[in-house]
This record gives C-alpha cells, sequence and structure tokens, in this order.
C-alpha cells in the first residue's frame, strides 16, 4: 500500500512533527485492524493521495496480512513526545537509557501518557525496549572507551548549541557541566577530547560491559528500572551467551 505525504500547512516545528507521529500511528492500527480498505483524510496524511501531481488511479486497499494486532514502538527523547508515545504506542524505544536515572528522568511524562491513554494503561502493559552495548572484558575501563566516542557524538554534534536533545537528555541526568564542555569541544573539531570528556559514569550506566560477573550484577538494576525489553548490541559470541545464561 503506497501514499504520498502532504506537507503540513503548518511547518515542521516539533508539535508538527508531533501531529504527523500521532496520525501515523492511527493509520497504522486502521491496516492492522482490516475492517475495510484504508480511506484516510488528515492534516498531514491522505489515503489514496490526491494531490496536484497524483495519478488518479489511486484506490483504497485493505491489508492481506491476518492475525493479532502488531505492536508498535516508536522511539522519542523529549518529555512532550514520550508523554505522545506513552499515550499512542505499545512499546518506546528509549535512547540512552540510564537504569539509575532514567525512570526519575521520565516518570511523569509516561504517567501523563498513560493518564491520556486511559484504560488501565501503564508500565504493566506498555513495553520500555531499552537498548545497551554489551561488552564482556575484564578491562572495564578499555570498554567504557569504546563507549564513550558515541556518547560525544550524539551529545556534542547532534544538532547545534542549544538545539540538541541529547545534550538535554545528559544535562537531564545530571551532567549539565559535562554536557556543555563536551558539545563545546565536539563543535570545535576536537572529537577526541570531546570523547575523552565523557563522564565514565555515564558511559558504565548507558552500557554493560567488564566482566562476566559485573554484567551479571548490574543487569538487576535494569530488571528495576521498569523496563520489559533489554536491545542488546553486541559482536561477541560470549556476551550473546553470557546474555542467554542471564535470563
Amino acid at each position: 500500500m503506497r501514499h504520498r505525504r502532504l506537507r503540513p500547512a503548518g511547518g515542521g516545528g516539533l508539535a508538527c512533527r508531533r501531529g504527523r507521529t500521532r496520525e501515523y500511528v492511527s493509520i497504522l492500527r486502521a491496516i492492522f485492524a482490516r475492517e475495510a480498505p484504508l480511506v484516510h483524510e488528515g492534516e498531514h496524511y491522505q489515503i489514496p493521495y490526491r494531490g496536484p501531481d497524483a495519478t488518479g488511479l489511486g484506490k483504497p486497499l485493505k491489508s492481506i496480512l491476518h492475525g493479532r494486532q502488531i505492536p508498535i514502538y516508536v522511539a522519542a527523547i523529549g518529555p512532550q513526545s514520550v508523554r505522545q508515545v506513552a499515550e499512542i504506542a505499545d512499546g518506546w524505544l528509549p535512547i540512552f537509557w540510564s537504569p539509575f536515572r532514567a525512570p526519575k528522568v521520565f516518570r511523569d511524562s509516561l504517567e501523563a501518557g498513560f493518564k491520556k491513554a486511559g484504560n488501565g494503561k501503564g508500565l504493566h502493559n506498555f513495553d520500555i525496549a531499552a537498548g545497551a552495548t554489551v561488552i564482556v572484558n575484564d578491562d572495564v575501563k578499555a570498554c567504557l572507551g569504546f563507549i564513550k566516542p558515541a556518547l560525544a557524538l550524539y551529545i556534542g554534534g547532534m544538532g547545534a548549541r542549544g538545539k540538541n536533545f541529547y545534550n538535554d537528555l545528559a544535562c537531564r541526568y545530571g551532567f549539565e557541566a559535562e554536557a556543555k564542555k563536551i558539545q563545546d569541544l565536539y563543535l570545535d573539531g576536537k572529537k577526541d577530547e570531546a570523547a575523552a570528556t565523557v563522564p565514565d559514569e555515564l558511559a558504565d550506566e548507558v552500557a554493560l560491559v567488564g566482566p562476566p560477573a559485573r554484567i551479571r550484577d548490574r543487569l538487576a538494576a535494569w530488571r528495576e528500572s521498569g523496563i520489559q525489553t533489554v536491545i542488546c548490541a553486541t559482536m561477541q559470541v560470549e556476551a550473546v551467551r553470557l546474555l542467554a545464561e542471564c535470563q
């Protein structure tokens, strides 16, 4: 099923992007429900598309997929976007989840979204699927050295000064001074210095690194942080085996 997106009349601001996300999710819900051929007339999307460059050959279609509803996960980072995800989606894909800080930082947004959704929605029936890089190695410092460049890229190099959601997240986690210094260094082209400035504490909290026993112990905090799924990124067979044993 193909569609064309209309240019939003309100521009590309955050509210507009959240509006597109809300509308997009509603379209997916209608597709999965298979109650009728899909027709959608929205602020941001038309299905079938009937814009000035349309062929006029489009027609409503019904999905050929049968079975249970497919869960919808949405990635978000800002407070308002997370609130919307908690309201309209089945799961959330956060970035740089710290089991020690994220539950408090995002609690109000999640609770507000669940309240707006109603129907008893909450952490018990909403999947927070947080990602973690997993490195099995006795040298924890070396492991953190592998994690830090990616954090420096996002905290320092994404967006611009005053408009970087990842930098904002680091600040909300309590690393305001470090986040500013990382960004200044990165935007000045000093990427290695920016990576070196990433606090060990932050790099350690958003990953699972170290000897097997240490990773097992730190997994407990992830389980207790309100998430249901850990998306593990690793290139080590021994890490995969270790995680399987921890189930």
